[in-house]
């Protein structure tokens, strides 16, 4: 079965982070992708910060579609990157995420989404 990781922090949290500790952390990523890599189905990536962000989003009332500087949901938890995995089942995949790296760090997630398989419709 086909899951998305996506993988979360909270930026302001993330500052508190001596820069070491992050780079330690950071660096032991490329060995969670190369031990994962037989369930990893494409190269995962990382996104830029949220500052980065464009949202196009429905107009008020119907209108023509707007687009707006930044990210469009206001949370605390910010995306920094997504893999697409395909794993047995979903404790696979949460074993997975369990060994993410960073989860070491505080306000550090992983969420899990089952990918919508069109192909028995």
């Amino acid at each position: 079965m086909k899951y998305v990781l996506m993988f979360t922090s909270h930026t302001d949290l993330d500052e508190a982070v001596p820069a070491d500790r992050r780079q330690e952390v950071y660096q032991s990523i490329f060995g969670w992708f190369e031990k994962h890599g037989a369930a990893i189905t494409d190269s995962g990536a990382e996104l830029q910060g949220r500052d980065t962000a464009t949202t196009v989003k429905s107009g008020a009332d119907g209108s023509a579609p707007v687009v707006v500087d930044g990210p469009f949901i206001e949370g605390k938890e910010s995306i920094g990157g997504f893999s697409v995995i395909d794993v047995p089942d979903l404790d696979a995949a949460i074993a997975m995420a369990k060994d993410w790296p960073s989860l070491s760090l505080p306000g550090v997630a992983v969420e899990i989404r089952p990918i919508v398989d069109h192909a028995g419709m």
